[in-house]
């Protein structure tokens, strides 16, 4: 029987100490190791840095590129594509009765009316003349709703629009209306130009040997 109240004695004695370890346990020790999760925030920032280093790389490879764009200037090529010239000899005064025949010609292969811009050197076409009666503006007009053939003087080609095809009447007026007129036909034709007069006066003033 006293080894009964001995064992609770030592029981005792072990719970005192092990109180102990106890509040040491309770100490806030173990508590302030969550301070190292403030150190996570850490991480965010280490990513920060390396992220504007390489936006200032994308900007520089940007420019790059962008030198080759002017390049462009290659387009000009296409102004190479000249269009092809048919030469139908006739006099002055047979130039427009040609180009009226050249017109019914390509109308006849299929081309459409408003495809065609017929150029008069000298006296004007009786159907321009009658549709600049009624005064320029009706007269551009259709021009620029091209529905149908448009006759037009020398001196107003620069107004002209670019038409597939471009037949030129070489029936008189000043030298100089030949010279300026072909150059600015060949220009407005898209695909096939049509002069009718001299050949040798073309083929000096286009420098064509057709």
């Amino acid at each position: 029987m006293p080894l009964i109240p001995e064992e609770p004695q030592i029981h005792e004695s072990a719970q005192g100490p092990r109180a102990t370890p106890a509040s040491g346990r309770t100490a806030p020790t173990p508590r302030p190791v969550p301070g190292p999760r403030p150190a996570a925030p850490a991480r965010p920032g280490r990513p920060g840095p390396p992220r504007p280093a390489p936006p200032v790389q994308r900007t520089p490879r940007d420019v790059v590129p962008a030198k080759p764009g002017p390049a462009g200037p290659a387009a000009p090529a296409v102004p190479v594509a000249a269009p092809q010239i048919q030469l139908v000899p006739a006099s002055a005064e047979g130039a427009l009765d040609a180009a009226e025949e050249a017109v019914d010609l390509l109308l006849d292969s299929g081309r459409a009316p408003g495809d065609v811009l017929v150029v008069t050197t000298g006296a004007q076409h009786p159907w321009a003349e009658h549709e600049l009666s009624f005064g320029e503006a009706s007269y551009w007009a259709q021009h620029d709703t091209g529905d149908d053939v448009f006759y037009a003087d020398a001196a107003a080609l620069s107004r002209a629009a670019t038409r597939p095809v471009v037949v030129v009447a070489v029936n008189g007026g000043p030298a100089s209306a030949a010279a300026t007129a072909l150059p600015l036909a060949r220009a407005r034709a898209g695909a096939l130009l049509i002069v009718c007069g001299d050949p040798q006066q073309t083929n000096a003033v286009l420098g064509t040997g057709v």
